[in-house]
């Protein structure tokens, strides 16, 4: 039976190879084979970095009134020996300040994000009972390798209020832009309405900062109170609106004094404009530059993109919106430089490497060529690109994208591919002997 199965295995065999040699079916595979490796060239997206699954996320956990220490003993420690009873993790990591600790939790490379990220939640929710009293609630934000900002835009030539607005207004202009994930403002001192009490007119108006805090927080909300029905109609009645202008908030009714009202204008000094300083943000230019050694403030726009995507389209997507947004919304006094742009470097490195391997498939074709006889050299030059076309094929039909790592693989898996045609190139030069 094994003898007759071996005969029948190799009729097949030998009819499978008659129909390439008797047909022209070779010729078409090869040539749908190389077009389908371009088509996955030119389609797959492309990429700066490889898509490594690392599941990571911070735990932020809020305790007001405790200082660094106190939250580091309290909060940190115990959630820290908690995280690491979760199987799957590999790093575990803190920080404390006053009032607040930030736990990050980092899985091994490989381990499934979802199922990773709800083992995080069940063992955390599992131990709520042992929550320390303080503690206000937690946050937990996965982090992933598409929140790096594939392109980054500074504004200058403003002061930092007036670039901050205008970065506000610009990044909602980018956001309509198709693939894009993860946004930012970085830098300049956001709108803020300070209401700066004075505790003389206060207590000469016996009154206390309590009084006007109740007043502001109590005016600001808006709450729907319910309905009612008249005259077959439904009347909806809600308590409100929010405080929606500087008159609003000046006109507030604090308490009333001798008679007459006191409002929050007449206890406090009102002032619409930029918050207060935190952070300090400038760009530097070196001594290529035309204005070199200068130093300026400016907000940077960072944007990210989805998982998957193109990052050269998106990334030229972005440009094309901001020099569109140059003639319309930004001012010819504000300056925009794009100081991150990954879709260009990826296009420039992913096109290197292309051209790379075509250089060694070049290189290895002719020392074959040389060593062994140009028929010899022509199965090797039809045999590596079909390879690799139906490689880059198969790469672009799973959803994972050219990076310079996929391609340097490529590169290095050059040697066993080759392997492979001259075997067969040797084996029939013997069988013709």
């Amino acid at each position: 039976m094994s003898g007759q199965s071996n005969l029948g295995g190799r009729g097949i065999l030998n009819a499978i190879v008659r129909l390439f040699l008797t047909s022209h079916l070779s010729i078409i595979f090869l040539i749908a084979a190389l077009i389908s490796g371009l088509a996955a060239v030119s389609s797959t997206p492309r990429e700066e970095e490889p898509q490594i699954v690392v599941p990571l996320a911070d735990v932020f956990v809020q305790m007001p009134g405790a200082s660094a220490q106190e939250v580091e003993n309290l909060v940190a420690r115990p959630l820290e020996k908690l995280l690491w009873q979760i199987d799957g993790v590999e790093f575990v990591y803190s920080m404390s300040r006053r009032g607040m600790a930030i736990v990050t939790v980092r899985f091994y490379v490989g381990q499934d994000r979802e199922r990773s990220l709800v083992k995080l939640h069940n063992r955390i929710s599992m131990h709520m009972d042992q929550v320390p009293p303080g503690v206000r609630g937690w946050v937990i934000k996965p982090v992933e390798i598409d929140d790096v900002p594939i392109v980054t835009l500074s504004l200058y030539g403003k002061d930092a209020f007036t670039l901050r607005r205008l970065g506000e207004e610009v990044l909602v202009r980018l956001e309509d832009l198709d693939d894009l994930s993860r946004t930012e403002v970085i830098g300049g001192y956001a709108r803020k309405i300070r209401v700066e009490p004075s505790l003389v007119k206060l207590s000469g108006h016996g009154l206390t900062i309590f009084h006007l805090s109740k007043a502001i927080s109590g005016a600001d909300a808006s709450l729907d109170s319910g309905t009612f029905c008249e005259a077959d109609k439904v009347i909806e009645v809600s308590a409100g609106p929010y405080i929606t202008s500087l008159s609003d908030l000046k006109n507030l009714v604090v308490g009333v004094y001798d008679g007459r009202p006191v409002r929050v204008d007449d206890v406090a000094n009102i002032i619409d404009g930029p918050a207060e300083r935190t952070t300090y943000t400038r760009i530097g230019f070196g001594p290529t530059c035309k204005n070199k050694g200068e130093s300026q403030e400016t907000v940077t726009l960072a944007l990210a993109k989805k998982k998957g995507t193109n990052a050269v389209l998106v990334a030229q997507n972005i440009v094309d919106r901001i020099e569109k947004l140059k003639k319309t919304l930004i001012p010819e006094d504000v300056k925009i430089l794009v100081t991150r742009n990954y879709g260009e470097t990826a296009d420039e490195t992913v096109t290197e490497l292309l051209y790379s391997l075509i250089y060694a498939i070049v290189s290895v074709v002719a020392l074959i060529s040389i060593a062994m006889g140009w028929r010899e050299g022509l199965v090797v030059a039809a045999a590596v690109p079909v390879s690799f076309s139906l490689s880059l094929l198969v790469n672009w039909i799973a959803g994972f994208t050219i990076n310079r790592v996929t391609l340097f693989a490529l590169i290095l898996s050059l040697g066993l591919v080759v392997d492979d045609p001259i075997t067969n190139v040797d084996n029939i030069q013997r069988h013709i002997r």
